[in-house]
């Protein structure tokens, strides 16, 4: 029987390992798993599945270059499942070919149609919101919306990580769904204006600078803050030192990406494929994705986090994700276009 490595991605070892992934055959006890999540935030969810279902989850956990593993291997991929984060991510796999419809009344069932791929190739387990970490000391004001990043009364004010980086990408192509190229264009030239520094490091770092007072907002994502504030000893005093802050667009709501699956084209296990796409989408798993990973259920009834709560109620944008999928492209080159990142 075939076991999977966990293995850090990269374009040579990814080379070197294909051999030992491409002997899997099909077996009723067991599913094959891609992703992108590590290993330790996901593998209490496989221990879980296994369990409830008597399938054992074997899984290939990687940084970067799945799906081009996956178009390497072909009709030999042994691969059933590609889990991972951000709707980029998804969007990469299903232009790759890689991906097949999902088949599931209870994912249909359970799952909002704004958070499915609309032909079917991905569905959201999970839900994160693009947000705002405010300095407690230094910003009153307890609503922000997103175009309000672009007025310049926040002149030195924004850090932010690269405007290429995916969670900023998908920000972005929200943003270019709802106005077009030409305003998301001015917009983002007013929100670089208002950069306290060059774009650079992450979420956290963001939280990180405003507490040390080098910015007054940063932008990170809702999982963040929880972590720093309650896994990170060392971390705790940048969440300490900020506040939450849910933006919205005007006349809509908070911009929100998703965690997801999606079915291999070649899976050998197909069927035990499903059963753990529905099994994600089920309760106990969705209220370990909220508990242990500090993410929004995409399951209604399913209570959130304590923490994630306390940012106050969340009031998604009604826009389909696939739309700002269809938008990644032209926010990319507008990035780019604005300097952005210079």
């Amino acid at each position: 029987m075939m076991k999977f490595r966990v293995f850090a991605a990269s374009a040579a070892l990814l080379g070197l390992a294909s051999s030992a992934v491409t002997t899997a055959t099909a077996d009723n006890g067991e599913v094959n798993v891609y992703t992108y999540r590590e290993t330790k935030l996901i593998q209490p969810l496989f221990d879980a599945f296994t369990k409830d279902s008597g399938i054992k989850v074997n899984v290939v956990s990687a940084s970067s270059g799945l799906e081009q593993r996956m178009k390497a291997e072909g009709a030999n991929s042994p691969a059933d499942v590609l889990l991972t984060v951000d709707i980029g991510r998804m969007d990469e796999a299903v232009k790759a070919g890689v991906t097949q419809p999902i088949k599931s009344e209870a994912v249909d069932k359970i799952v909002p149609a704004q958070y499915r791929d609309p032909d079917g190739h991905w569905a959201g387990i999970s839900m994160r919101a693009r947000v705002i970490y405010a300095s407690k000391d230094r910003v009153k004001q307890d609503a922000i919306t997103y175009e309000e990043l672009a007025d310049p009364k926040w002149k030195g004010k924004i850090c932010i990580r690269s405007g290429q980086h995916i969670y900023n990408n998908g920000l972005f192509a929200a943003y270019t769904a709802k106005y077009g190229e030409t305003k998301a264009e001015e917009w983002l030239r007013g929100v670089k204006a208002n950069l306290a520094q060059k774009p650079s490091g992450g979420d956290r770092e963001a939280a990180r600078d405003v507490a040390a007072g080098k910015c007054d907002i940063g932008i990170g994502n809702t999982y963040y803050w929880a972590l720093m504030m309650n896994n990170d000893p060392d971390k705790k005093p940048w969440a300490e030192a900020t506040k939450v802050i849910l933006p919205t667009f005007q006349g809509g709501g908070t911009h929100v990406n998703l965690s997801g699956v999606l079915l291999a084209k070649h899976a050998p296990n197909k069927a035990n494929g499903i059963k753990l796409i529905e099994w994600l989408a089920g309760e106990k798993a969705q209220q370990m994705y909220a508990d242990q990973n500090y993410e929004y259920p995409v399951r209604a009834g399913v209570a959130i986090n304590p923490t994630i709560a306390g940012y106050g109620k969340l009031n998604a944008d009604a826009l389909p994700i696939a739309k700002v999928a269809a938008n990644r492209k032209a926010a990319s080159t507008l990035v780019d276009k604005v300097g952005f990142d210079n």
